[in-house]
């Protein structure tokens, strides 16, 4: 199922140039093929008026790891872009981190559906809080980077 044996490293590559996801604290957990972990630990950093994590984060390691999944099965010149997402907020996102977990639900040719978990842990128990369906896009470009 992976899309190149490097995929990994391709994820792991793209990742660490994303500013806003070094700028959040967010960071690669878990690499597989159709599947990704991104943890963020909660700080005030990332938190809205009220102290829970906002949603703009909540949703930004959402995304990330849908589209690190589905990276993670595109052939090596096919980067990923994002065209579309829903994100259902099930939960105010409190605790002391958050996973979001990202798998490929479909992938086609040119498009790849994927859905991304996110979890809230407190006190070593987790709960979901939101969940992200999106559709993404091969790009031409290596390691996600359009030419």
């Amino acid at each position: 199922m992976p899309g190149t044996p490097d995929f990994a490293e391709r994820v792991a590559r793209s990742f660490a140039r994303q500013g806003l996801m070094e700028t959040i604290g967010a960071r690669l957990a878990t690499v597989r093929p159709g599947e990704v972990e991104i943890v963020l630990d909660v700080t005030p950093r990332v938190s809205q008026q009220h102290g829970f994590v906002h949603a703009g984060a909540v949703s930004s390691i959402a995304d990330s790891a849908a589209g690190y999944a589905g990276l993670t099965v595109m052939p090596a010149e096919a980067g990923v872009l994002t065209v579309e997402f829903k994100i259902n907020l099930l939960a105010p996102a409190a605790g002391e981190r958050l996973f979001a977990t990202g798998r490929v639900v479909r992938a086609g040719r040119s498009i790849v559906v994927a859905q991304a978990e996110v979890e809230a842990e407190s006190a070593g128990r987790r709960k979901p809080v939101a969940l992200l369906t999106a559709t993404l896009m091969a790009i031409q470009g290596r390691d996600g980077v359009a030419d």
